[in-house]
């Protein structure tokens, strides 16, 4: 199976970037296996944000974590990436999240009709 190319939707590079350096390298392998068409190690399904989006898990000293969408043949989409500090996802990692992937299907859907 060929590769599906990472896309970052928002700050997430940025978002990744600044977590610690062992988050970062579990967020990177964690990725690599979505983009060969496996599920990470750890995940959850996330329908609060929408069909067919998903939480990666990153557990190191910290909490962080992923949220990204694969069911696109182009890419896989990394919607949002944040450290998490209770036991629940704040409501305002939700919000975000699904006005990215509201944006960007928003967007996706103008691109196809344009052709």
């Amino acid at each position: 199976m060929v590769e599906k190319p990472l896309a970052w939707l928002g700050s997430s590079l940025e978002d990744v970037r600044a977590f610690p350096a062992e988050a970062r390298r579990a967020a990177g392998y964690q990725l690599g296996r979505v983009q060969q068409g496996l599920m990470p190690d750890d995940w959850k399904p996330m329908p609060t944000v929408g069909t067919g989006v998903y939480e990666i898990r990153i557990h190191t000293e910290l909490e962080h974590r992923l949220v990204y969408v694969a069911k696109y043949e182009e890419a896989v989409y990394v919607i949002h990436a944040f450290e998490k500090r209770t036991s629940q996802t704040r409501d305002a990692d939700i919000a975000l999240a699904r006005k990215r992937l509201a944006d960007f299907l928003r967007l996706r859907k103008q691109q196809k009709e344009a052709r």
